[in-house]
């Protein structure tokens, strides 16, 4: 009897699935354990694994199709085996299409009914739909791997797949015949005028990518249902700028280069320990206190953002936190990082800072009761022992579920970790 492999749950907030594309093909050989297809999750593409051996009967879905959880993908059963496929558990996610205005309706009362409705034209067939300027480029997994071979500019080029998906064969096309260079994209200011007179970019419907969707739908919850309060600290940022600067410069032979928020990071996890109460989630009728500071780290992505999850950080040096760090951040911007790897964090560090952003507050990321927001260094002048100097100063803002804990524990724990940063030798202990 056949058996039937049905899209399955990747990750905790993922309802539909997206069918990069199929590996395998009907009449292979399967395997167990063998890789069906690629999957577009909310949060990454992943590898769908087989559990059974057989051949490939039937494939139910093709790449580009979106899949909700349970619905069937494909049937593995004998060689010659016949089989139907079954009705989807779940009704298929509705496409928003742009729906054309009523026409305008004459001011007289008496409005004479035409006589006969002309038939609707059918509708043209779309062209390949352009990649976005300056935003989200929908491309496969392996088309991208190919246009950073070959050093073709994806947003030049336009996607033919389902939903104007850059596909392989569209980067295989733009090596033989080079896109245009897109007027306006140089960044040449000259003469005092700008270079281009143009439209910012194309006018067009964008539909919303599923990880967009998730995102939208989380944040609104987290603002109409978390009861806000936001703190912030000035900090003497030169202790840590200059304990950095020592340790990158003595070890760089040994290959460390530590970044600021690896050390923020590293302080979150101990000021944690010290402020236990902030290490926890609302869940109705109970307060769950976490006994792991499992503190994750939001990474920007093409279409949203993304929080890699550094567990039992309370546990591990500045040393391992910045290697697990950068290979998370690495995997996150591939789309390769697993459920295990972006779940389960207990409190969450945004850092804008890089972007020279000074201050801002973060949303915060349920079930976690807290996020710290972390803006640039800034020169300015300070007051030092009666005296104005030079200094550098660092502000953070912690927003606060209400529910979960008061803003008394919340100043206590930017206390403490004001405290770990500006004497930064005790995050090395």
């Amino acid at each position: 009897m056949a058996q039937f492999i049905d899209m399955p749950k990747l990750s905790d907030t993922m309802t539909v699935g997206t069918l990069v594309k199929w590996l395998k093909k009907e009449g292979d050989v399967i395997n167990a354990g063998d890789m069906l297809a690629e999957v577009e999750t909310d949060k990454a593409t992943m590898e769908l694994e087989s559990f059974f051996a057989g051949t490939l009967l039937k494939i139910f879905s093709a790449a580009g199709a979106q899949v909700a959880i349970g619905d069937p993908l494909c049937a593995i059963g004998k060689p010659g085996e016949v089989v139907a496929a079954p009705a989807p558990k779940t009704a298929a996610p509705a496409v928003a299409t742009p729906v054309a205005p009523p026409a305008p309706v004459a001011a007289s009362a008496n409005v004479p009914k035409p006589a006969s409705v002309p038939a609707v034209p059918a509708a043209a067939p779309l062209a390949p739909v352009p990649a976005p300027a300056g935003g989200r480029v929908r491309i496969s997994p392996l088309a991208r791997k190919l246009a950073a071979e070959k050093k073709i500019d994806v947003t030049l080029v336009n996607g033919s797949g389902p939903g104007g998906r850059i596909v392989r064969a569209d980067i295989l096309a733009a090596e033989k015949n080079p896109p245009a260079t897109k007027a306006g994209s140089g960044s040449t200011f000259t003469g005092g005028a700008l270079s281009s007179r143009g439209p910012v970019q194309e006018e067009r419907l964008v539909p919303v990518s599923t990880m967009r969707g998730v995102i939208a739908k989380r944040m609104l919850e987290s603002t109409t249902q978390i009861p806000y309060v936001y703190l912030d600290i000035e900090m003497d940022a030169g202790p840590l700028l200059a304990l950095r600067e020592q340790l990158n410069t003595g070890l760089e032979k040994e290959g460390v280069k530590l970044s600021v928020n690896d050390f923020i990071l590293k302080a979150c996890a101990d000021a944690l320990r010290r402020v236990p109460a902030v290490n926890a989630s609302w869940e109705a009728t109970h307060i769950r206190r976490h006994g792991a500071a499992h503190v994750a780290f939001a990474v920007a992505m093409e279409d949203g953002l993304i929080t890699p999850v550094i567990r039992d950080a309370h546990l591990k040096s500045i040393f391992q936190i910045s290697t697990e760090a950068k290979s998370l951040g690495k995997k996150a911007k591939e789309k390769k990082l697993v459920p295990a790897e972006f779940t389960g964090g207990t409190f969450c560090v945004s850092n804008l800072g890089m972007m020279g952003i000074p201050k801002f507050t973060a949303i915060i990321n349920p079930p976690n009761a807290a996020i710290l927001a972390v803006g640039t260094t800034v020169t300015k002048p300070v007051v030092k022992n009666g005296q104005i100097v030079v200094g550098q100063t660092l502000t953070v803002t912690l927003s606060c579920d209400h529910r979960v804990f008061d803003g008394a524990v919340g100043a206590q724990f930017l206390g403490a970790l004001k405290t770990l940063l500006e004497s930064p030798a005790l995050l090395l202990v």
